[in-house]
Parts: structure tokens; C-alpha cells; sequence
């Protein structure tokens, strides 16, 4: 499978790399036009980073109730196969869906010594420091996805005691599929559980790193547009 391959006559690293800096720079250049223009996706994109980080807080308690389970089935003398590959499925769902909205809200670690010297240079080598990340940020998303994809190629099954209805996997199927392949996907699945496929742990590590990617270049207008950064902690007393 090609790293690159074409997307609309286009190779595939033209559409992450070139376009997003295109925009970039059309930010810096005409900030004003940029910025009517984008408010709107802004708020948008402020609404997904939201509810990534609500996911993440939902997966967070399903860890919380995994632990209880686990408790219960031990004093009980209940066996709960899987319960520790479960927890561990939460907790990297927890970390990836709460990248974007961690990001926004100035929860990353930001080295922020060379951003105080003076107003000119703050932007400067903000900006330079975003662009770096994001162009980081999308070869992490880009090879993600790969990796999910090779997953679903290879059939690769998780080594662990966890099962999964197969139910879910049509579910998950459909969206890499066309309508029209839809009944013959549903009238294919069965009731049974069947080991985990190591695609659908995944899924969260490709939509978390894809997520962070789309809020680094977004933020990076953002400050090139109004020439300071939109990335604010919030205070806690």
C-alpha cells in the first residue's frame, strides 16, 4: 500500500502538507478576509473539540465502571475475561479523544521561555513551533489510519481473552463501505462474539491524532489571523 497515493489527481501529501500551509500563509497575508471567512469554521471546530472531550470523559468513567466490575466479579468468584484488555482499550480512547480538546484548552505542555521576550518575536516563533507541530501531528495521523487499515488487511486479532458481538464490527464496517454493500454486510453477520479485532481499539488513536492534526492547523490560523494565540489555560484556584 502506497504512502502517497493520488486523491483527486492529486498525490495524497499535496492535500495534508501544501494546502494546509497555502492557508496558512493566506491567513498571514490577508488576515482580515481569512478571518470573516474561517469564524465560522472556527466555531464549528470549537463544538467537535467539545464533544471529543466529552467522549474522552465517557470512556474515562467506562474505565471507573470496569473497576467496579472487576471488584464485583472477584467477590463474587465470577470470572470477567477480557475486563483488563477492556480497561486498556478505555483508557488509550481516553488519552487520544482528549488530544484536540486538551489542546484548546491549554492542557499540553507548552515551553513558553522564548515567547516572552518581546511582542514581535512571540508571534514569530509561535507560529513557527504550530507549524512544526502540525506538520508533526498530521504524519502521526497519516500513518494512524494506515495502521488501521493494515490491521483490517493483515485480520490481526487481539492476544487477550476480550470478544466483541459481530454486530459491532458491521457497524464499524459500514462506514468504510458503500450504501449499497450494506445488506450484504448485515445479512453476513452472525450473533456470535468473536476475539477482537485489533482495528477497533485503533479507530480512537486514528480519530484522536486526526483530531489533533485538524486542531493544530486550526489554531495556527488563528493566531496568524489576529496575530496572538487563541491557546489559553484556564486558571484553576
Amino acid at each position: 500500500m502506497r504512502d502517497w497515493q493520488p486523491f483527486l489527481g492529486l498525490p495524497l501529501w499535496v492535500w495534508l502538507f501544501v494546502f494546509p500551509t497555502l492557508l496558512a500563509a493566506f491567513c498571514l497575508i490577508k488576515g482580515d478576509v481569512a478571518g470573516r471567512v474561517l469564524r465560522p469554521v472556527w466555531r464549528f471546530l470549537d463544538k467537535v473539540y467539545h464533544a471529543s472531550g466529552m467522549v474522552a470523559a465517557g470512556f474515562m468513567v467506562l474505565i471507573l465502571l470496569l473497576i467496579i466490575a472487576q471488584m464485583i466479579a472477584r467477590w463474587s468468584s465470577i470470572t470477567f475475561p477480557g475486563s483488563t484488555e477492556y480497561a486498556g482499550y478505555a483508557m488509550a480512547a481516553t488519552s487520544f479523544f482528549a488530544l484536540s480538546h486538551a489542546l484548546t484548552k491549554g492542557a499540553h505542555i507548552r515551553v513558553s521561555i522564548f515567547l516572552k521576550m518581546n511582542r514581535f518575536t512571540t508571534m514569530w516563533l509561535d507560529a513557527t513551533a504550530m507549524l512544526i507541530a502540525a506538520i508533526t501531528a498530521t504524519y502521526f495521523a497519516r500513518y494512524a489510519i494506515k495502521t488501521n487499515v493494515l490491521s483490517e488487511i493483515l485480520n490481526d486479532r487481539t492476544q487477550g481473552q476480550d470478544f466483541v458481538p459481530e454486530w459491532l464490527l458491521s457497524f464499524f464496517s459500514m462506514f468504510a463501505n458503500s450504501p449499497t454493500k450494506w445488506g450484504e454486510i448485515w445479512a453476513n453477520t452472525g450473533s456470535e462474539w468473536v476475539y477482537t479485532p485489533v482495528w477497533l481499539p485503533q479507530l480512537p488513536m486514528s480519530i484522536g491524532t486526526v483530531l489533533l492534526a485538524i486542531a493544530i492547523w486550526d489554531h495556527l490560523t488563528r493566531l496568524l489571523v489576529n496575530r496572538k494565540t487563541q491557546i489559553k489555560g484556564e486558571s484553576i484556584e
